[in-house]
């Protein structure tokens, strides 16, 4: 089992721009030191527990300040975006990187940034420009000069340019194709993660129910033999809330009456029962919607305890989805807790993760 993070980020709306975002980079230079092998960034505009616009800023500055990991958006909200310009700036990452660059991508899934773009994604725009985008980056990256493309929404090309005066397209990635591209589904089945299987890409299932997040598997393969790939469950990344503690009983405090606690019941639960996405965490469709807080998310949801009942619950996580390559720690706001967070991150990638190595996938 290898290890990663996967951070949105959330802060509280009280904090300071700066602060919550020089603690998510300090939990990126922990992760490097504690052996996680990748941290996907998330990009968010109109959304106060989600500030954050610019996550090449903050993957920029991780790739400078570690030595190891691999850092990436997880991901660019391609409806922002004019397919050239994001493909010049991805490889300018990459090549700034020496290709630890991991390139995600995503069609924006918050109402209030779409209104801010003027984006009609309740009709699915969004996901129409994703698709057109990704296919005009790649294109850039792979086709000669004369290539052009006029899609529904831009015009793209790569340039013929003036050769005798070196104006040509001239930023290409280090990693080729491409960096790894990344894609997180929700919904099961999920239509986003079954293009990501067809196009070969890296699967990444959220933070929902295992016996929900199981589907995901089904539409990821079923993408996978239609494009040709072979699907392999140790590419599969789960994205999940954890916290070690040396105690159960410290990691409970520490979570239910702590910063996870409040993320969960002020925003996540909110978000989650206003766009009637509240059934994919529960663990029996029969539970009431009403009692789907921190106390219901740490028995059925959250992986945190001791060493030992995280290793038992990861293992009874992967056995229930049929196995995962990759865990992703969920990021949360401990900025005013920061050892906590420190000692659970250095738990998992040492105590954890050893009890938790032969769970590969394969």
């Amino acid at each position: 089992m290898k290890l990663g993070m996967f951070s949105m980020p959330s802060h509280p709306p009280e904090r300071g721009i700066k602060e919550g975002w020089e603690f998510d980079l300090q939990t990126i230079k922990w992760a490097d030191e504690y052996g996680f092998e990748e941290a996907w960034i998330g990009e968010h505009y109109a959304a106060k527990w989600e500030p954050h616009p610019a996550p090449d800023l903050l993957v920029m500055a991780a790739l400078r300040e570690t030595k190891n990991i691999r850092v990436g958006p997880g991901g660019f909200l391609l409806p922002y975006y004019h397919p050239a310009a994001l493909a010049n700036r991805v490889a300018l990452m990459d090549q700034l990187s020496d290709g630890r660059l991991n390139f995600g991508i995503a069609a924006s899934g918050l109402p209030s940034d779409w209104e801010m773009f003027g984006i009609d994604g309740f009709e699915g725009e969004n996901r129409e420009m994703t698709a057109e985008a990704i296919d005009m980056i790649l294109n850039m990256w792979s086709q000669e000069p004369g290539w052009k493309e006029e899609g529904k929404f831009w015009t793209s090309s790569v340039p013929n340019g003036i050769p005798d005066l070196e104006l040509v397209q001239h930023l290409q990635p280090v990693q080729q194709p491409h960096p790894p591209i990344g894609v997180a589904g929700l919904s099961s089945p999920s239509p986003t993660l079954e293009l990501a299987g067809e196009k070969g890409w890296l699967p990444l299932s959220l933070n929902l129910n295992p016996s929900y997040v199981k589907g995901h598997w089904d539409s990821y393969a079923a993408g996978a033999a239609r494009g040709g790939h072979e699907a392999k469950r140790s590419d599969w990344r789960m994205v999940r809330e954890i916290f070690v503690a040396d105690t159960d009983e410290e990691a409970y405090e520490m979570t239910v009456n702590g910063p996870m606690g409040r993320m969960t019941r002020e925003y996540w639960m909110p978000l989650l029962k206003a766009f009637e996405f509240d059934d994919f965490i529960k663990a029996d469709p029969s539970h009431n919607s009403d009692d789907l807080g921190p106390e219901y998310q740490a028995e059925h949801n959250w992986i945190i305890g001791s060493p030992d009942t995280v290793a038992e619950k990861i293992e009874k996580i992967y056995a229930d989805v049929g196995g995962f390559g990759h865990l992703l720690l969920f990021g949360f706001d401990y900025v005013e807790q920061p050892e906590q967070w420190r000692r659970s991150m250095e738990l998992l990638g040492t105590e954890v993760s050893d009890r938790i190595a032969h769970l590969t996938g394969d």
